[in-house]
């Protein structure tokens, strides 16, 4: 596992959506950790919000960035625990074609050095959906730094071998 620096770095178009009913702009410190963390890794904020735990309200802003030629990634904080409000997985799995079933498992296991055994409460997950990578990450600053910093900061980056999602993305809408 390593960088080919003969390889040149593709910068990814990145959305960063918080699921929260009570967090804004002004108090989202774990969408401001993504944007940091994907903007310092040379990716590009295509899009950022804030919407309630909403089915509906999450699928149709899913649906729109989606379909924006514009954005490759969709990253979302928030709403994957197991309380009444957390819906994110239920609503990704109505968008998507295809799980990403490792997502969820690496995430887990790497959060399971930080928290131990409170991971399990995290149903973190991923998946494809027209082309578009979505992952659905927990909402605490702590786990998506673990997420970006142990899965996605690779993963994105085009040199990362042997192999990675973004040399995969040419090839997402084959039939």
């Amino acid at each position: 596992m390593a960088i080919d620096e003969t390889i040149a770095f593709r910068p990814v178009r990145i959305a960063v959506l918080t699921v929260s009913d009570t967090r804004t702009l002004a108090d989202d410190r774990s969408g401001d950790r993504l944007v940091e963390r994907l903007t310092g890794a040379g990716h590009e904020l295509a899009e950022r919000a804030i919407v309630r735990d909403d089915a509906e309200v999450i699928v149709s802003r899913l649906h729109a960035w989606i379909d924006d030629p514009q954005i490759d990634v969709i990253l979302t904080t928030g709403g994957t625990g197991v309380t009444g409000r957390d819906i994110t997985p239920e609503a990704l799995a109505r968008v998507w074609d295809k799980e990403i079933p490792g997502f969820g498992e690496l995430f887990r296991w790497l959060s399971y050095q930080s928290i131990g055994t409170s991971t399990i409460q995290s149903r973190a997950t991923a998946g494809v959906a027209r082309g578009t990578y979505i992952f659905a990450l927990p909402g605490s600053t702590g786990a998506v730094t673990d997420a970006w910093d142990g899965i996605l900061a690779s993963q994105l980056d085009i040199r990362h071998k042997p192999c990675n999602f973004v040399e995969l993305m040419p090839r997402l809408l084959e039939r």
